[in-house]
């Protein structure tokens, strides 16, 4: 079996979703929608790269979690975890519910005008093109990521992601 390397199951730049940190959730939103197509099956990116348009540094990233959380209500992330699942531990008249729904709706349209930057995470780890997938592997697990941004001469050249580490893993033990 030849040494598989993280170029060669990486997925390019170019093919991946990579976004300003001075866009807004809802573009955020627009962008991940894109299917990534690797070896016959396509995937939707669940992490997109956040990216200072001016300089070209990469920033920081953002998971699908992380615009769920932008765009959730103020009340729902205020307080103890515990409290947050209090506001839910109550009957809820079904009238009611429709009678909020254009309000929720309206909120979430509103914060969807919220910058990426405020909620995106910073980078973990990153990965070199010409290391093992096994290093990649090793790297993901140490850091509980499921993305590695891959450099090559100290800039950022593609994404390894677990979905393609594991598949790779399969194929391993089944050869």
């Amino acid at each position: 079996m030849n040494k598989k390397l993280v170029a060669d199951i990486m997925v390019p730049l170019k093919e991946y979703p990579c976004i300003p940190e001075t866009l807004d959730l809802r573009g955020a939103i627009a962008e991940m929608a894109v299917q990534i197509l690797r070896e016959g099956r396509a995937t939707a990116p669940r992490v997109a790269l956040v990216f200072d348009e001016r300089r070209g540094e990469l920033l920081g990233m953002l998971r699908r979690r992380d615009i769920m959380r932008g765009l959730e209500p103020r009340f729902m992330h205020s307080g103890s975890l515990d409290y947050q699942r209090k506001v839910f531990d109550v009957e809820i008249d079904p009238n009611l519910a429709e009678l909020s729904y254009d309000k929720t709706v309206a909120g979430i349209r509103k914060r969807a005008g919220r910058l990426v930057r405020e909620f995106m995470i910073p980078i973990k780890a990153t990965i070199r093109h010409d290391d093992h997938i096994m290093k990649a592997i090793n790297e993901m697990v140490d850091q509980n990521t499921s993305l590695l941004p891959v450099l090559k001469d100290n800039r950022v050249v593609g994404v390894v992601r677990s979905v393609d580490l594991l598949s790779e893993l399969a194929l391993i033990m089944n050869s």
